[in-house]
């Protein structure tokens, strides 16, 4: 008896070392509660005060019959499925892992099977404000996973965080004419699946959302890039109403998109005029993502998800009235890498405009110079205000400019690159794919910047920490948030080069 008292008491004092070491958090993660979602129990991982749900499928894998179709529902589960780890990416972009990481791609595991979201939640959060995450990468790279999307700093200040995975490339944003005819024949949208799948996250957050405490009333929508482009989408169509209260663009671009006819053309020269539907899906992978994604991938006006380009319904008031941020950076010209792209920015300037131009710019003759501020410009920083402008007769629209680099990196980028400004709206400077030196100026901007963006989410005001105030955009005042060194507002910014290239088009 003796020997299996000590035995047990062994025991006990094994199991008590190993209680302590997983509270101590020695072991990772502890597990976090069990929630219930429409498909079935899901286990997450506890941080501290944060608990986190990752690789959570919010719609069927678009394998097979199910590649270029709208997403489809979940198949239930049984038992307590493990969310600890992300889901696979979707296939995107080839390219070596640093460069692929370095132009927001996921180097990691891909697979078509890759319509996953990711949660974030306050522990014991009940009636949270909810934001979801749409990555950028030009409809073509990104995940909802990547390092610097870790939605810990917002769950801490009291916000549910959701990122998502969206199809991309051809796969994504495609069309062919036998993919229109097979989906008019059976009233199935088409062309925009990647649109289709962020409409389908959103629906999912509607549904399941008050499982991890947030509230389905109040979801704020933001994205950078083609995260931003897509932003505009959701605002302008149809499929997306009632899905989100507020939204936030952060670099989205002129909100173009192609004519259904002219994308038919592209998919059938990329991939074969004469293939039927099952002789497209049953394409490999490789043809899809190489051959199609290069030529043909982008987005659609299809008639039905895009009756018209996003620019052109913002312009014309035909967008969703909700509270929205809105901004550009001051180095969006980083995207500008070529002598054929700085030809082509050079090249939007029609003859009857050069005198004009050249003026507001103040130089004498076009050059590379010219060339990457008017990009930043023409892609960027005029279309950001025409969104603010256009809109801020209904709901309140506040316009920003970003204007910082971190101190370590100022002698590399005079300006503030594209996509920058996202590692101070997570709070996530330690987690970039550039490790340097944060100075105590960095961690505060990072501050304010989250902390503005947390207050959009909680109150439908970006009321940044420490101020300035920042004013809602009154085309009349013409004032926005300058995120520079020292944050300030600014009236009349730039306003003399925007007028001077309203109504062109970047020549790509």
């Amino acid at each position: 008896m003796g020997r299996y008292a000590g035995r047990m008491g062994a025991g006990l004092i094994v199991a008590l070392v190993i209680g302590i070491a997983a509270a101590l958090g020695l072991f990772g993660s502890a597990h976090a509660q069990t929630v219930r979602v429409e498909g079935g129990a899901l286990s997450g991982a506890s941080d501290g005060d944060v608990l986190s749900y990752k690789g959570v499928a919010y719609a069927a894998p678009p394998t097979g019959p199910l590649r270029w179709a709208p997403p489809q529902p979940v198949q239930r589960w049984s038992g307590v499925r493990e969310a600890r780890t992300f889901g696979p990416a979707c296939p995107q972009t080839p390219l070596p892992p640093q460069r692929l990481t370095l132009s927001g791609g996921d180097s990691g595991p891909q697979s078509e099977d890759c319509l996953y979201l990711n949660v974030w939640t306050p522990k014991g959060a009940r009636g949270a404000p909810v934001m979801v995450w749409l990555h950028g990468g030009g409809l073509t790279l990104g995940s909802g996973s990547i390092p610097w999307y870790d939605g810990t700093a917002f769950a801490r200040d009291g916000v549910v965080l959701v990122t998502i995975n969206y199809r991309l490339g051809a796969l994504g944003w495609f069309a062919h004419p036998a993919l229109t005819r097979a989906a008019r024949a059976s009233g199935q949208a088409f062309a925009n699946y990647g649109l289709m799948d962020q409409i389908a996250a959103l629906k999912w957050v509607q549904r399941n959302i008050a499982a991890f405490g947030g509230d389905p009333k109040r979801v704020t929508v933001f994205g950078e890039s083609a995260g931003g482009a897509s932003v505009q989408m959701l605002l302008t169509s149809p499929a997306a109403s009632g899905l989100f209260a507020q939204a936030i663009i952060e670099s989205g671009g002129t909100g173009e998109a192609r004519p259904l006819g002219q994308a038919e053309t592209m998919g059938a020269t990329a991939l074969g005029a004469g293939l039927s539907v099952s002789e497209l899906r049953a394409l490999p992978l490789e043809t899809v993502n190489t051959a199609a994604t290069a030529q043909a991938a982008g987005a659609v006006v299809d008639g039905r998800l895009l009756p018209e380009a996003p620019a052109r319904a913002l312009r014309e008031g035909r967008a969703r009235d909700v509270p929205l941020i809105v901004g550009s950076n001051s180095g969006e010209d980083s995207l500008l890498t070529t002598a054929e792209g700085e030809a082509g920015v050079l090249a939007s300037i029609p003859p009857e405009r050069k005198a004009q131009v050249l003026a507001a710019y103040g130089v004498q003759a076009p050059d590379k110079a010219l060339a990457h501020a008017l990009f930043t410009d023409l892609v960027m920083g005029a279309p950001a205000k025409a969104i603010a402008r256009e809109t801020a007769s209904g709901q309140p629209a506040w316009l920003y400019h970003f204007d910082y680099v971190p101190e370590a990196l100022r002698a590399m980028f005079p300006r503030a690159p594209h996509g920058v400004e996202l590692f101070f709206v997570f709070k996530t400077l330690d987690r970039g794919p550039m490790k340097v030196a944060l100075t105590a100026a960095d961690l505060a901007m990072a501050d304010k910047v989250h902390g503005c963006w947390v207050a959009f989410a909680k109150t439908g005001r970006p009321d940044c920490p420490g101020g300035p105030a920042w004013p809602a955009y009154d085309p009349r005042s013409d004032t926005l948030l300058d995120f520079g060194p020292t944050p300030r507002l600014v009236s009349g910014f730039r306003r003399a080069p925007y007028a001077a290239i309203e109504g062109l088009t970047w020549k790509r």
